[in-house]
């Protein structure tokens, strides 16, 4: 396995980032050692809340939030992925799985040792981080999830998952565009599109994804979710992770452990806050599914939120999550 590690001179100066860089080694499926960054932000004892990204997103994501949570008086831990952000980044799309990914988060949550948790998680921040917690319920107190899901057994039959791959072969390698007007059609192929973009397409940047799905047109902040990516050597955990998302029948295995997941989603004892924002294009009605499956769950819509929250409404995220974490 080739890793790659972003040269640090790419992160000199980044718009609204002055956060000091953390890191921890872990073992890549090898025995490779990787190092995977985190943000350690706040006092050291305030009660701890985990913050998970996705794609093609890194730590930078919540750099608006981080100081609205550390003045309420939280510790905020935001790693970035590996093949994201600060941390090493394996070279080759064949080397990220669903399965590694939630390995790689649980050997640096372990090493971390954390415990009274909560968790912030969207995106892929979801489906890696909800399986995590599962693992390491112990370590929880509260979990808050936005605009993300667990994608199942339940959700996905094995009827569905075949007709989405008869469905695949057949998409072709969009442009952005493309995959906009797909996500506006809401139609059962979309996502697949998506997947095609990101995968195959030879348009694929991650400036056009946030052109895809959020507001953000600042070249500066632009520059900042681009920064871990000089090259499209960099960028194979990017590409890949659409495809990881287990719809299709080869991913079978990664539908049956998020049912084992749910299950002690189900029954956890701690408190669940579902904070999806009312205009993102890739998970609306997701909240739907945690709302069955955790009727017990506090809810709250973010309005006028994409699918980058903590980009579009930074403080009323924030403040839904420190009102949820102050009711105990």
């Amino acid at each position: 396995m080739q890793i790659l590690r972003t040269p640090e001179a790419q992160f000199t100066n980044l718009f609204e980032f002055g956060f000091a860089a953390n890191y921890v080694d872990i073992s890549g499926p090898g025995g490779e050692t990787m190092r995977m960054h985190y943000l350690d932000e706040g006092p050291k004892d305030g009660e701890p809340i985990l913050c998970l990204h996705g794609q093609p997103s890194w730590s930078y994501l919540y750099r608006k939030m981080i100081p609205l949570l550390t003045k309420a008086g939280y510790r905020v831990l935001a790693p970035d992925l590996i093949g994201f952000g600060k941390s090493d980044k394996p070279g080759a799309m064949a080397d990220y799985t669903y399965a590694r990914h939630v390995d790689w988060l649980g050997q640096w949550l372990k090493k971390m040792d954390l415990s009274g948790l909560t968790l912030v998680c969207q995106d892929w921040g979801g489906l890696i981080g909800l399986r995590v917690a599962a693992d390491q319920i112990g370590r929880f107190r509260r979990i808050v999830v936005a605009n993300t899901g667990l994608p199942s057994t339940a959700m996905i039959s094995d009827e569905m998952s075949a007709f989405l791959g008869q469905m695949y072969p057949a998409v072709p390698a969009p442009d952005a565009g493309m995959v906009r007007e797909q996500f506006q059609s809401g139609g059962p192929g979309a996502f697949l599109y998506w997947v095609k973009y990101a995968s195959e397409s030879p348009s694929f940047s991650v400036r056009d994804v946030f052109g895809l799905l959020s507001g953000v047109t600042d070249a500066r902040i632009l520059d900042g979710y681009v920064a871990p990516f000089p090259d499209d050597r960099y960028i194979a955990g990017a590409r890949q992770f659409p495809a990881l998302v287990p719809l299709l029948p080869q991913h079978k295995e990664d539908r049956l452990a998020n049912d084992r997941a749910w299950a002690v989603l189900e029954a956890f004892t701690g408190r669940t806050l579902i904070a999806f924002s009312d205009a993102d294009p890739v998970t609306r009605g997701g909240d739907a599914i945690f709302k069955a499956r955790i009727p017990g769950a506090d809810c709250v819509t973010i309005k006028n939120g994409g699918h980058f929250l903590q980009e579009d409404q930074p403080a009323a995220f924030s403040e839904a999550i420190i009102a949820f974490m102050r009711q105990g």
